[in-house]
């Protein structure tokens, strides 16, 4: 037969096994089809389909009559701002998307093609979840997904966009991605439905109670992203590529505009006037970030999970970097256990693919309380020690105001590794703030003393000048540059590029035991 003539015979076949009001339903919610979908993503005519004859080899429980060329996912490569990407599509008007042995199969091969040929993977899903008349089929399909995605890991970026559900076994796809893009309205992720859940808990819960978009970006910390509909989604996730390299044996590709460069300040004054004087007085830190790093450039992650830290992608002179920074004005940029779980993820992917880090450190230390000692913040908390010490890319710390206890170490010290550390001359480095200090240090002086009130606020005062300026760091070789504000932004980028060349030896081992 000759290939015009497949060719029709297969696209008949799908039109008419294709019932077209299931179509019309995905257009009715608000939802697109999985080639409209792909066709919105990647750039135009770039896309090359893969498999489009492959069909369940099940015929039992009715699924030879419903069986359809492609078998219920669009798999291919095309390109993303001419950078090339390997896509997966789920097909929810086929069979609603659910996944069987060929499904699974064609997934896992065009994820081994990106690590084979070292680009981006995108998985686009809208999915019932494990096809029942496959059995045992689709939960090995699910197995092999998993463990491609695993083997992936730390080589190529992997994306997950959630159009659909993504439910049960299949929700751990998304949990094993690097991003994790939401739509509020048709986005859902559960391992357990509501009508399961009813029967044991006598609970009475939503799909959005269980896992729409606004739970997993705020609560639960599943996701990274989430936007109103599909269209601004996919013009996100475009954006996100923008700043990740192909995979991790490059470097994310720099862009610095003729104006940046020709209209670049040696200091920038509005930086000094964003933190208040008064040192408890909380700030917008992403006021600061936009003053300090690349015009427009600032894409942050996680916006609305653990909002006292903050993680995100800029660029510095061109060059992308990853921050972590405190968020004063929220929880005085305590780290808590979420915040914790935040950062050390964050810091763990830019170390595997090759992107410099930069800290803005203003914060008292770890939060305390009951809640948090039983929610396991020693467990959580080691996590970001682990991951900035692990990391071997740039690191540069610039500390702010507050620098105190394990904070200090985990964000600051250069015996975890940093490789620059600065400060403001506001900079207060301590085991703990003055306050608690003193009434420690002092507490018999202050109980003898006829005006307790009046020698406790002298010593902290002389603690401050004394011991918490970043000069006495700077004496010990801990502190490697005390700047003023306004130089901030051209002192980081001459820190950075004398960085970027870096290279360290790794431990000769199998693997660490991260802290989970």
């Amino acid at each position: 037969m000759s290939f015009e003539k497949e060719k029709t015979k297969l696209n008949n076949k799908r039109k008419a096994l294709r019932n077209p009001s299931l179509i019309e339903k995905q257009h009715q919610k608000g939802k697109l089809t999985a080639r409209e979908r792909i066709e919105l993503l990647l750039d135009k005519d770039s896309f090359l389909e893969l498999d489009p004859f492959v069909e369940t080899r099940v015929s039992e429980l009715g699924l030879s009559k419903k069986r359809v060329p492609g078998d219920a996912v669009v798999t291919g490569f095309g390109k993303i701002n001419n950078r090339k990407v390997c896509v997966y599509s789920q097909d929810f008007s086929v069979m609603g998307g659910s996944l069987g042995e060929m499904h699974a199969q064609k997934v896992v091969k065009v994820i081994n093609l990106a690590k084979k040929t070292g680009c981006p993977i995108l998985g686009i899903i809208d999915s019932g979840g494990a096809r029942i008349q496959e059995g045992i089929l689709s939960l090995d399909g699910y197995a092999k997904i998993f463990k491609s995605m695993i083997k992936a890991s730390g080589v190529i970026p992997q994306i997950s966009i959630i159009v659909g559900p993504s439910a049960g076994g299949a929700s751990y796809a998304p949990g094993l991605s690097d991003f994790v893009f939401m739509v509020q309205g048709i986005s859902q992720m559960y391992i357990t439905g509501p009508k399961i859940i009813k029967r044991v808990t006598s609970e009475d819960v939503t799909f959005e109670d269980l896992g729409g978009a606004a739970l997993h970006n705020s609560k639960s910390g599943c996701a990274h992203f989430s936007f109103n509909s599909e269209e601004d989604c996919f013009s996100a996730t475009r954006t996100l590529l923008s700043y990740l390299p192909q995979n991790n044996l490059e470097n994310a590709p720099e862009e610095r505009s003729i104006l940046g460069q020709l209209f670049e300040k040696e200091e920038n004054l509005k930086i000094a006037k964003i933190i208040p004087e008064e040192e408890k007085k909380g700030y917008d830190m992403k006021k600061l970030i936009v003053e300090i790093f690349d015009k427009s450039s600032f894409f942050e992650v996680q916006s609305s999970f653990a909002v006292n830290s903050i993680v995100g992608f800029a660029r510095l002179g061109g060059v992308v970097v990853g921050i972590v920074a405190n968020q004063t004005k929220c929880m005085a940029g305590t780290l808590n256990i979420d915040s914790s779980d935040k950062i050390a993820r964050f810091v763990r992917f830019c170390d595997a693919f090759n992107v410099p880090i930069i800290n803005l450190v203003d914060t008292p230390g770890y939060l305390p309380g009951v809640n948090q000692e039983k929610g396991g913040i020693i467990r959580h908390g080691a996590k970001v020690l682990y991951a900035f010490a692990e990391a071997s890319v740039p690191k540069i710390s610039l500390i702010l105001r507050k620098a105190f206890g394990g904070a200090y170490i985990a964000l600051v010290s250069r015996e975890l590794g940093y490789d620059m550390v600065l400060a403001w001359p506001s900079a207060q480095i301590a085991v703990m703030g003055p306050e608690q200090a003193v009434k420690i240090i002092y507490r018999k002086e202050i109980a003898k003393s006829k005006n307790p009130e009046k020698l406790e606020n002298e010593k902290i005062e002389e603690l401050r000048k004394t011991f918490l300026n970043p000069y006495q760091a700077a004496k010990l070789g801990q502190i490697d540059i005390v700047i003023r504000p306004e130089e901030t932004r051209t002192t980081l980028i001459k820190c950075l590029s004398s960085l970027l060349d870096k290279r360290e030896s790794k431990v000769a081992r199998k693997h660490g035991n991260m802290p989970l």
